[in-house]
Formats: structure tokens, C-alpha cells, sequence
């Protein structure tokens, strides 16, 4: 790995202030620091309303911190991480262009020559198996073949960093699974690092190297780090089944236990 992360978020406060009379200060991130190296696959987990996203976010250069500093390959990130691919968690495609023009978007916004173009989408279609749908509508594709859409569509500006925002969890859980593995067979042909936000402890295992604890929010921080030393390549089904992962989820779980129960509780006052 090389000695500079290849993402570099180090003692980040966010604090937002409310838009009434009162200017009610509101802390959601404290003094945070989070670190990805170049090729890690870290996840991070934590209670609803913790902060995740907005970490991402800051991550992504869409959000300015209060205090704290952001590093890209070693360099201060200023405005848009042009480093990263962003994944949401809602569907992002344009619904008015098909499969192969929602891939083809960001190429030709760079100014990509056309042939250039229908040569890589053809080809990232045919990574993520839908080639024979290129022509299809975001509204003619089912849940997991929208989310193959915006992997390709992400993969093929070749980030160095890839941030994902809950990416799987509106999809059932067997699609969710094959959808899982999909991204672990990309990520291993090149192994960029990923930045993984999650609610779903176990998804969070069986896909990292890394998993990173927060507290509940409000001024939300690290808690716990784990590595997780599962051989891969895995099977995200079948990894859930071997002692080690249940001996980590058992370990990670106590560790987060008391902070899902707080969030719940914040939550149910709100």
C-alpha cells in the first residue's frame, strides 16, 4: 500500500446552523478523522442520523467542513473531488436517456470522442451483464440492473476512489447479495479504494478490509476500527456462514450495540 492515504479526512467538525430566528447551532460530525489507503475497501457503520453521509459528502468535496482538513492522493482537496466516483443510494440515472446513454453521460461531458465512447460503454455494459439491454429505460430495468447502470456509469471515468452511499439497500436480499459480489469482482480487477456507507452490519463485513464504528449523532465520531481478515476472493453468501465472520459481526456488534440503541431512542423524541 502507499505510504499516502489515497483519502485523508483528519479531525472534521461539521456544524450547521438552523435557518430560524434563533440560529440554533447543530454539531453532526466532531473531530473526525478517517483515513482510506490506496486499494482499501473500508466501510463505515453506525446508528441512523449519525453523520455517515455527511462524512461521504465532505469526502466527495460537496460539503465544506467547519474545521478539519481533507486530503486527496496526498493533495488539500479544494471544491469537487475529481478523484471520486459517487454512488447515491437513490437512483441517479436520467430517465430520459437509456442504459448506454445514462454510462455514455459522463464521457461525453468530458468531450470524449464519439467512437471512443460506444467503444467503452459497449464494454462496461458487457462487465456488468447488460449488454443486451443497452437500449432499455431506467423504467424498463429492474432494481438490480439500475444499479449494474450506475456502477458502469461511475466505473467507466475510472476513479481512483469510489464513495458509495447505502448503493444496495432499497434491493432484496438476493439480488442485494448478487449485487454485493458483483462490486467485489469489479473492485478486485483493479482495486481502487472505496469509502462504503452502510446500516447493515454483516453487508459491511463480508465486503471490507476495514470496518470503522460511529457513535450516535449528534457530534458523531470514530468508535472502534476492525480489520477484517477474511480471505478473498469471497462469496458474500457464504463468507456469512464461517466462524471468523461470526466471531467479527459478534465483535463489531458489541461494540456498536449501545449507539444503534441510542439513535433509536433519539430518533423516537424527534
Amino acid at each position: 500500500m502507499s505510504p499516502v492515504p489515497a483519502l485523508s479526512l483528519s479531525k472534521i467538525t461539521v456544524t450547521f446552523v438552523a435557518g430560524d430566528a434563533a440560529g440554533k447551532a447543530y454539531t453532526a460530525v466532531d473531530s473526525t478523522t478517517l483515513n482510506v489507503d490506496a486499494g482499501e475497501f473500508v466501510s463505515v457503520v453506525g446508528p441512523t442520523g449519525c453523520g455517515k453521509s455527511t462524512l461521504l459528502n465532505i469526502a466527495a468535496g460537496l460539503l465544506e467542513a467547519s474545521a478539519g482538513d481533507v486530503q486527496v492522493l496526498g493533495r488539500p482537496l479544494t471544491g469537487i473531488n475529481r478523484d471520486a466516483g459517487y454512488m447515491f443510494q437513490s437512483d441517479a440515472l436520467l430517465p430520459w436517456l437509456s442504459a448506454f446513454d445514462n454510462v455514455a453521460l459522463g464521457l461525453r461531458y468530458r468531450g470524449i470522442d464519439e467512437a471512443v465512447v460506444r467503444e467503452r460503454v459497449e464494454e462496461w455494459l458487457a462487465r456488468v451483464g447488460l449488454q443486451a439491454h443497452a437500449g432499455r429505460y431506467p423504467h424498463q430495468l429492474s432494481g438490480g440492473m439500475k444499479k449494474r447502470v450506475a456502477l458502469a456509469q461511475m466505473l467507466i471515468l475510472d476513479p481512483k476512489i469510489l464513495l458509495m452511499d447505502e448503493p444496495f439497500s432499497a434491493l432484496d436480499i438476493q439480488t442485494r447479495q448478487l449485487m454485493e459480489n458483483e462490486l467485489l469482482e469489479l473492485w478486485s480487477a483493479d482495486r481502487k479504494s472505496v469509502v462504503f456507507i452502510t446500516h447493515d452490519l454483516e453487508e459491511a463485513i463480508a465486503l471490507s478490509d476495514r470496518v470503522v464504528v460511529l457513535s450516535a449523532g449528534p457530534a458523531t465520531r470514530p468508535i472502534g476500527e476492525f480489520t477484517i481478515d477474511l480471505p478473498r476472493p469471497r462469496d458474500v453468501a457464504e463468507i456469512r456462514m464461517t466462524p471468523r465472520f461470526v466471531q467479527l459481526h459478534t465483535e463489531i456488534w458489541h461494540a456498536m450495540k449501545n449507539e444503534v440503541l441510542k439513535g433509536y431512542a433519539q430518533s423516537q423524541h424527534a
